[in-house]
């Protein structure tokens, strides 16, 4: 028989999470951990925790997220990252909707917390996410290799629960991750022929700082808020096309 329910993580060296992470998840009938071969502990916390360890050494988030939903054999597959935690109320809304609805799949609010701040707009919130999915109906766009988009064969709902996101824990982490994220968007650009056109580096920056700070309401963070969308507006406003611009 089948499992129902699985949720999924993608790791690598992610000991520092993994076990709070999968005391959360009580409510699966299984918890599979996708590892690129991490070298600190992580699958054997996991393990110890209750894991099936699945190892694939990484290309990309849509390819090891199609891998997992291709090894899993479960009708729903939750995916859940390691630095996420799983609140009991939205782990019984997830059991409540698998059994009683029709959907393919369902967007999770999350709530962000960057260097310690919880950030409530500009976008941070509620950040749906798609992650709660029918096995079968359900694939990433491999065109699109990270912030992963999901093709849906079927309606999708949205869950009133949020779960916890610790997605970064100090200010050089997010500076690492979102140039690693830039350097990916530019070479996107790249490979769909976009050119690096001088205006770009002004119109595209300031469309994504008001775009985070005064549309999405990202000045009701205060000084975190004005933080986050100028950065923002230089990660992915002005770094995609200056990646693009030198090749990389």
């Amino acid at each position: 028989m089948s499992v129902q329910l699985a949720v999924a993580i993608l790791t690598k060296n992610e000991a520092r999470h993994i076990g709070e992470c999968i005391a959360t998840l009580g409510f699966a009938d299984e918890v599979v951990l996708s590892d690129s071969y991490s070298d600190d502990g992580t699958a054997e916390i996991a393990r110890a925790a209750g894991a099936t360890i699945l190892q694939r050494p990484f290309d990309n988030f849509a390819g090891q997220r199609n891998a997992s939903l291709q090894a899993i054999n479960a009708e729903w597959v939750f995916f859940v990252d390691a630095d996420e935690r799983i609140t009991p109320e939205l782990a019984a809304e997830v059991r409540r909707v698998i059994a009683e609805r029709s959907e393919a799949g369902w967007w999770v609010p999350r709530h962000n917390f960057i260097a310690g701040h919880q950030v409530r707009h500009g976008g941070f919130y509620p950040d749906y996410q798609l992650r709660l999915l029918r096995r079968d109906r359900a694939r990433y766009d491999p065109a699109r290799p990270v912030h992963e988009v999901v093709l849906l064969d079927g309606p999708a709902g949205y869950l009133q629960n949020p779960m916890i996101h610790y997605n970064y824990a100090s200010w050089p982490q997010f500076h690492a991750k979102q140039r690693r994220y830039a350097e990916i968007e530019g070479r996107m650009l790249r490979e769909r022929g976009v050119k690096p056109w001088p205006h770009k580096f002004v119109r595209q920056p300031l469309r994504e700082f008001w775009r985070r700070y005064v549309t999405l309401g990202g000045y009701r963070d205060g000084w975190v808020g004005l933080k986050l969308g100028a950065l923002l507006a230089f990660y992915y406003g002005f770094m995609p096309h200056w990646y693009l611009l030198r090749g990389k």
